[in-house]
Order: C-alpha cells, then structure tokens, then sequence
C-alpha cells in the first residue's frame, strides 16, 4: 500500500479524500469514518492514538509517509482577565497565533441569543465549573498579513504563506484539547479574525469552515469571520451553503480616510465594499457586522459617525467599536472611554444596532490587532491606555 498513496497530513483532509484514501489501501469503507472521528472528534496526535483501525493499517500509513499533522502549541500566554494567547507552531518552523477568549469580547456574530439558546442554556453547569458560559477562539488563517492596515501590529510583519485547511482547524483542536472543551458539551463561537486575511485564503479557509461544521462539530451560526473587503470574495462567500457570518472591517468614514488606513481601500472602495454588503443574502435574524477601530482624533469624531450613519442607512447591519489596542510600531492613539461612547450613542440614536468590544488579553498583546507573535508583556503604563 505505502508506495501507491501520496505521503499526506491527515488533519486538512476532509471526508471523500479519507474514503478514496482508505479504497486505495483495500480497506473496508468504514474505515473512513474511524479516521475521521479520530482525527476530528477524539483529537489524536499519533496512529498509536487510533486504536480501532488495525495495527498493520496504521503501520502502513505510517510507511507510507502519513502523519495526523496536528500542530505544537509553542508558547502560552495568560492575561489577568483569564485570555490566554497561543503561540502553535507548525511543521516548517513557521507559526501563528491563536487567542482563548472566555465569555467572549462582546463582539462575537450571535450577541443576539440565537434560536434555541435559551437563558438557562446559555447559563449552564459551564459557570459553576469554570467560572465562563462560552468561549471564544479567534483563529489565524495567514502567517503574517498583506493588507497593511495602519493600526494593526500584525501588518509589520507582512506575509510569509497561507496556511492549509488542517493548519487552520488544527489551531481549534490544540485549544479544545488544551482547554478540556468540546463543541458538543461546551458553548465555543469561532472568529476568524486572527493574523491574516481570510478572504485572501479563500479556497483552504472555506475547507476549514466546512471541516469545522461537519467533522469536529462547530455550528456555522457560532462562527465569524472579517475581512478587509476583498470584494470579489464576498460576493463567492454569500453563495456558500455552508458559511459562517461576515464581518467587514470598515473603520473610516470615507474613501480618502479609510485609503490612508487601509490601503487596500484603493482597490475595492467604499462604494463597492457597501454595494457588495447590501447584496449580501443574509438568513433570518441575520445582519452584516462592521468593524471599526477608533483612533483618538483621526477617526472618532461625530461628523466620523455621522458620515458611518449614512454609509449604513437602511442596511440590516450591527457595528462593533474597537477602541485602539496599542503595541509599539503604531502611530496612533487610543480614544477616551467618553468618545468612544458618544460615537456609539450618535449610531445608536440613528437606530444602528452597535456594541463596543472589550479588550481582551491586551496586556499580553492578545487583543485585536495586537497578534505579531510578542513574547513579551505590555508594560504597565500601557496598559491602562
């Protein structure tokens, strides 16, 4: 068998690849669904792990030059509100990070309970025992990024490659098993808002998402993710039958202020990232998230809001305000808690559904925007910034 099969990682493969894997050992057909439960329910990082496929199949896999691919969690970070940033790496020395968010930043896509989730759901034996109802992981699709927005730490680093689907989804599987949770008992939402673009990573990031739902048992509702408004990628995205909710970093009020803090605004404009938003098919309750960084005096002033308020007139849209998270190399300044909240009144009185996100992590550089795979510590006079 070993010199007919392809030497491949296992995590990243998904369903009819592992069948036509099996077929072309000469296995039984329900084979499949033991490797795909072990690698994708059970987590495993070894064959020795697998214990129902037989041991000649195993050691056949391994000749051939198979491994489960599971990725290493080099370093950990824990902030003082309980985040806890990850440092995984992979298996050509490159890495990213990954952030554990319990309770959330506020800025998760179902803020609005879902259908179903009751209060006594939401409210579980998860509190009592760890002291969080839900959780949340923001994932990394990229190693580096390319869009070059101003305020964001993860842009100096540019970009070094996409990651593959198993990349992706092994970031989620070393937190679960890091953090003793599973999908199926635990309430996890996803964010696809870590280092990189995802849109950018089109074709291995959607695998991921349908990997995510259907072999390791993430619901789409629970999971978000931003761009930077790759337009034509939205456009694909709202044709996926399996997608989680779009997010779209707006964070500028008008082309000439949103170009000078997102170049990319030069090729996809305000004009067309907002017409591609409003054709957006969305599902029931469903809206269009917009993220906007504040930047003190660059950004966050009422005509700013104002002019946000007739960008999103009439669209079914939410807004989730990030204030600036500082980290050496970015120029700018973190707005007062006063401005941010007269920004958001200015939205909310225009009956814009808006919520401002609470750092999490930021004293060790996990919070938005802060992801350059720091090993150190925010100082203490930042902190409180």
């Amino acid at each position: 068998m070993a010199s007919n099969l392809n030497a491949s990682t296992l995590l990243g493969l998904n369903r009819r690849e592992v069948t036509a894997l099996v077929e072309q050992a000469g296995q039984p057909a329900y084979r499949a669904q033991q490797i795909m439960d072990g690698v994708y329910r059970e987590r495993v990082r070894s064959f020795e792990q697998m214990s129902t496929l037989p041991r000649p199949f195993r050691e056949d896999l391994a000749q051939g030059g198979f491994v489960v691919g599971s990725p290493e969690i080099e370093q950990r970070f824990l902030s003082r509100d309980g985040t806890v940033r990850y440092l995984v790496a992979f298996g050509d020395g490159e890495s990213v990070e990954t952030v554990w968010m319990p309770e959330g930043d506020g800025g998760e896509a179902d803020g609005e309970t879902e259908a179903g989730d009751s209060a006594e759901m939401i409210a579980g034996a998860g509190r009592a025992s760890r002291g969080w109802d839900r959780a949340t992981i923001c994932i990394s699709s990229q190693v580096g990024c390319a869009v070059d927005c101003q305020f964001c730490l993860t842009a100096l680093l540019g970009v070094k490659r996409n990651l593959t689907a198993g990349e992706i989804v092994g970031q989620v599987l070393a937190v679960l098993s890091d953090q003793k949770v599973s999908p199926q008992h635990d309430r996890i939402n996803l964010v696809f808002m870590g280092m990189g673009e995802p849109f950018l990573n089109y074709d291995n990031f959607m695998k991921a998402v349908r990997l995510l739902v259907q072999e390791v048992g993430l619901a789409e509702s629970r999971m978000t993710v931003s761009t930077a408004g790759i337009v034509p990628r939205i456009h694909d995205f709202g044709q996926e039958a399996i997608r989680p909710r779009l997010a779209i970093s707006l964070n500028a009020s008008n082309d000439d202020l949103r170009t000078r803090l997102m170049p990319l605004n030069r090729k996809w404009n305000l004009e067309r990232l907002l017409a591609a938003a409003r054709e957006f098919p969305l599902r029931t309750r469903e809206r269009v998230t917009f993220e906007y960084v504040l930047l003190h005096n660059v950004n966050d002033r009422r005509e700013n809001a104002e002019e946000v308020v007739e960008l999103l007139r009439g669209m079914r849209s939410r807004v989730n305000l990030i204030a600036l998270n500082p980290g050496p190399g970015i120029d700018f300044v973190t707005p007062a808690a006063e401005s941010v909240a007269a920004f958001q009144k200015i939205l909310r009185d225009a009956g814009i559904l808006t919520f401002v996100r609470r750092p999490r992590g930021r004293d060790i550089y996990a919070a938005c925007g802060q992801l350059k795979r720091t090993v150190a510590i925010m100082p203490a006079e930042e902190r409180s910034s």
